[in-house]
């Protein structure tokens, strides 16, 4: 049955004209030759509402009752559902409040939706979270909003009596529990909308990375729908009314107080009467009103989809009246991306992907800047926190590559803006922009004040290698072209220093500093050559020709400098050393040709004998490993067996590593155990196997798959 669309969203792609309908149906690829599978197999944590660094909502447990919900942070941020079947209550999400839980009979993860089945008691219960991340309606991404619905039949063949009680606590708008909140009810069109709130509405006023929103407003906004009734009540009278079967007769008015004291819970609760075996479903939407998401140089941003000056009551009507359509788009677009996911490199990579997928997106913010252009945001969420890391955007650059460049150029134009201003005093690229939500300027190292703890080879490495592949993906170097003079300056900057880096930090910054890092100076080699391709595509054959030549010349000296028997060195100096080389990735999908082929045949035979039950170690003086890192290390294979070799380690990680959090990146390849990181964008590196295929790359960047 997952193979199939649903008939809502054949109906769409029959009838629209639309980017979904045209492209996945008549574009490169034949949907049914691929499996269409969700990931189904038992994951670290399970995305729910997730959107950004802020508003981000997971299950860290196999089953949906089997712990309360949590921000990506760990916190508790409850949702609460109770279904009550002929006057007996069950829960079917959350820990809360005591009562037998509804058996769970599966789960199914989609790039845009998360099923969970439930049968018990007579009935059938399928709850459903859809978020539209749809990549190319931007106006839809941006928006902080999910649709939750449920729908039940009877599995007995005897009808019987249904109630369904949702819950959002207060949790989900504070930082701490210690903090005061307010809230209330509107009305928007035919929905009542519930807020909550803090009562100090401090906006943008900290900064930092272990930290939750405490500014703006929650919301559960409920269409009109037969049976349908909200209250904002404690939790003390939320559990007393699922198991009574009733709503109280007067909202909870006793506000100010902490979020801990009888925790607000914006509430609703569906009575759908005598239930058949013809499916009921009832839905309502979460969201979040920020009010402002992010500082950029000291000036408040918009969220991109308020852009037109649209308001938050405006948004949720048109995202009602929208539903039905975006769901039809988002179900095709998941079928879609799955099939070209499995084509690229099978089935357990296409897990890992699509796993990647609403954890990528939701660890950054899209926002519009002073001209409406669309800015995108990341964080690095538990390394430093800082915003708009550029060794954190390079390795999550080929999600966005693959499904829409221009989310590339959004994330990057900030820090570009940044490099040009007189207060950045380096010849090199920004490591950061700042500390999310705050991009006010870099804060990591020496920042604008000193050379000390920087990574100048690393960030002005990834810049060019990403300008350059946005200009591949595209067919045209438009969005390099105002940036030219700093481009060259910083290809200068790599032809002096990055053939034979000096002591200094790379990504890699957990393990130390490093001189003579031989991944580093290819990830430069490969910065001059993309250098000279843009060059090349802007009309300059000449300093094309040029930075070709310098380029070629030193992957050719790279060759024997770090040659050391059946593989190659950490470091030039370091005799019977490794490391991964992932950076390489880049010449075969860059069609740059720097390095010869024999260089990734030879790294990948070695890696091969060097791999533990969880994967193969960044490199020899420690266990650990980066999911993304081995991932593009495994992407260097001429061959399908090979490359399959080296994700299936990463496949057991992501099926049975013992740390319950959203996917990390950095963990031990012995015990599948964390070290460090979890829901970081980083993840969107496993988007860099379709890369290697042009074609597929090119419908898919340009929106006709």
């Amino acid at each position: 049955m997952w193979n199939c669309f649903s008939r809502q969203a054949k109906s769409f792609l029959k009838h629209s004209a639309g980017w979904a309908a045209i492209g996945f149906l008549t574009g490169g690829l034949a949907i049914p030759a691929h499996a269409q599978e969700p990931v189904t197999a038992r994951t670290p944590a399970t995305p729910l509402v997730v959107h950004d660094p802020y508003f981000s909502i997971w299950s860290f447990n196999d089953k949906l009752t089997g712990g309360p919900t949590h921000h990506w942070t760990g916190s508790s941020q409850q949702l609460i559902g109770v279904v009550r079947i002929d006057g007996k209550s069950y829960r079917f999400m959350g820990d809360e409040p005591s009562l037998p839980a509804l058996p769970q009979i599966s789960r199914a993860i989609w790039p845009t939706h998360v099923i969970y089945r439930f049968q018990g008691a007579g009935v059938r219960l399928t709850a459903t979270f859809f978020t539209p991340d749809l990549p190319h309606n931007l106006d839809v991404l941006s928006r902080p909003l999910s649709y939750l619905s449920w729908k039940v039949s009877s599995s007995d063949g005897s009808p019987h009596q249904v109630q369904i009680y949702f819950a959002a606590s207060a949790e989900l708008a504070v930082n701490d529990v210690y903090q005061h909140v307010v809230w209330g009810t509107s009305r928007v069109g035919d929905m009542q909308v519930m807020h909550i709130g803090t009562n100090t509405q401090q906006v943008l006023a900290k900064s930092g990375d272990n930290l939750r929103i405490d500014w703006g407003w929650a919301d559960v906004a409920v269409p009109a729908q037969p049976g349908a009734s909200v209250a904002t009540i404690g939790m003390n009278a939320f559990n007393d009314a699922v198991n009574k079967g009733e709503f109280p007769a007067s909202d909870d008015l006793n506000m100010p107080r902490m979020a801990r004291i009888d925790t607000p819970v914006l509430a609703a609760r569906f009575d759908l009467g005598q239930v058949s075996g013809t499916p009921i479903t009832r839905r309502l939407m979460l969201a979040y009103d920020d009010r402002y998401g992010i500082e950029l140089f000291h000036r408040e941003l918009p969220d991109y989809w308020r852009r037109g000056h649209t308001t938050f009551a405006q948004m949720l009507l048109q995202a009602e009246a929208q539903r039905a359509s975006l769901n039809a788009q988002a179900t095709a677009f998941d079928h879609a991306l799955v099939s070209a996911l499995t084509q690229a490199g099978g089935s357990k990579y296409a897990q890992l992907a699509v796993l990647a997928y609403q954890q990528t997106l939701g660890a950054t913010k899209l926002a519009a800047g002073i001209d409406g252009e669309p800015l995108l945001f990341s964080k690095e969420n538990f390394s430093n926190g800082c915003v708009d890391t550029v060794d954190v955007t390079y390795p999550s650059a080929p999600l966005f590559l693959f499904v829409n460049p221009k989310l590339l150029e959004a994330m990057l134009r900030p820090v570009l803006q940044y490099a040009e201003m007189p207060r950045w005093p380096w010849p090199f690229a920004p490591h950061d922009i700042g500390t999310y939500p705050l991009a006010n300027g870099q804060v990591y190292g020496g920042a604008e004040t000193s050379e000390v703890d920087q990574m100048p080879v690393e960030e002005t490495g990834n810049m060019l290698i990403m300008m350059d592949a946005i200009a591949q993906a595209e067919g045209n170097p438009d969005f390099a072209k105002p940036y030219w003079p700093m481009l060259t300056k910083w290809a200068k900057y790599l032809r002096a220093f990055g053939l034979d880096p000096k002591n200094q930090l790379s990504t890699d910054d957990f393990a130390g500093h490093l001189a003579h890092n031989a991944n580093l100076s290819i990830k430069a080699i490969l910065a001059l050559g993309s250098y000279a391709q843009l060059a090349r595509m802007l009309g300059h054959a000449d300093i094309a020709n040029d930075y070709q030549q310098t380029a070629k010349q030193m992957a050719g000296q790279w060759v024997h400098m770090a040659a050391d028997g059946d593989h190659t060195r950490l470091a030039f100096n370091m005799p019977n050393t490794w490391s991964q080389k992932y950076n390489l990735v880049w010449n075969r999908i860059l069609g740059l040709n720097l390095f010869p082929p024999s260089v990734a045949r030879q790294e990948v035979a070695f890696y091969l004998q060097h791999q533990n039950a969880f994967g193969l170690p960044l490199d020899y003086r420690h266990t650990y490993t980066k999911l993304d890192w081995t991932t593009w290390s495994a992407t260097l294979a001429n061959n399908q067996k090979d490359f399959e070799a080296l994700i299936d380690p990463l496949y057991k990680f992501m099926t049975e590593t013992p740390t319950r959090v959203p996917l990390s990146d950095w963990f031990d390849t012995v015990t599948g155990k964390q070290v460090g990181f979890q829901a970081r964008s980083v993840v969107g590196g496993i988007f860099i196997k379709p890369l290697t295929d042009k074609s597929l790359w090119r419908q898919w960047a340009q929106g006709h798959p």
